[in-house]
């Protein structure tokens, strides 16, 4: 516990040592706030919940969070300082595990300073709070699921713009799954047990369905076991290439 936490100290203050923590906390209150009131028509709609604002974080996350993610491996291999780190007095298990934290928390971070559109809301109406806090919980749980995709590809390569558009596309394929065009297009041949697994894949199916107010246990153990899976290739890409 104690090199995790020096892990994710390590890395976490990483993030604000350079300038791309704070561009990237600009671009995402930037977009998260131009979407919300001009695309989704906060104003305009007179009603006193944050749909709007929820309803485009797959679409954020897609493209920023590999660009935060795409730095956490790829760039320790291309500058050779992933040997140094490994041979600390620490586990790769450890490594992977409190660069993730770490990129979480920072993204956590981002996500909590979108607080006062919250504080609008209730300044305008009577919003049901509870389903409020149910979006933010299901957003940083559906953050998490990006940054593992983007930490396991970030692991596979040196070069940081070759893990953003692998994780971005592989990112983009959870985020789709469960829409009609790539259902009609399974729906066409194969069995509707395969279609019905296709629409599970969905980050956006679980991430509404937690963003309308019911964390079912089923959408918790769809995100965790994706991080997980995705820590697990993490850390084995890392074994394998630091043996190689």
């Amino acid at each position: 516990m104690r090199n995790l936490c020096h892990i994710f100290s390590r890395e976490l203050g990483g993030y604000f040592a350079t300038p791309v923590a704070y561009v990237f906390l600009v671009i995402f209150l930037g977009m998260a706030g131009a979407f919300t009131f001009y695309l989704g028509n906060f104003f305009d709609r007179g009603q006193a919940d944050l749909s709007s604002f929820f309803v485009f974080h797959p679409w954020l996350y897609l493209i920023l969070i590999p660009a935060l993610s795409m730095r956490l491996w790829a760039e320790e291999r291309k500058s050779g300082t992933i040997e140094l780190f490994l041979t600390l007095p620490i586990s790769i298990a450890e490594a992977v595990l409190g660069k993730f934290l770490a990129a979480w928390a920072f993204t956590g971070i981002a996500l909590a300073l979108t607080f006062p559109i919250w504080i609008t809301v209730n300044l305008l109406g009577s919003p049901d709070n509870g389903v409020i806090l149910a979006g933010y919980i299901g957003s940083l749980l559906m953050a998490g699921g990006y940054l593992a995709i983007g930490a396991a590809v970030s692991a596979a390569t040196k070069n940081q713009v070759i893990a953003f558009v692998v994780a971005a596309a592989l990112c983009f394929i959870f985020t789709v799954s469960g829409s009609p065009i790539v259902l009609n297009f399974f729906s066409g041949w194969a069995p509707q047990a395969i279609v019905e697994v296709v629409a599970s894949f969905s980050f956006v199916a679980h991430f509404n369905a937690i963003t309308r107010g019911v964390i079912d246990g089923r959408d918790i153990v769809y995100f965790g076991t994706l991080i997980a899976v995705f820590l697990f290739a993490n850390a084995a890409i890392v074994d394998l290439k630091k043996s190689s």
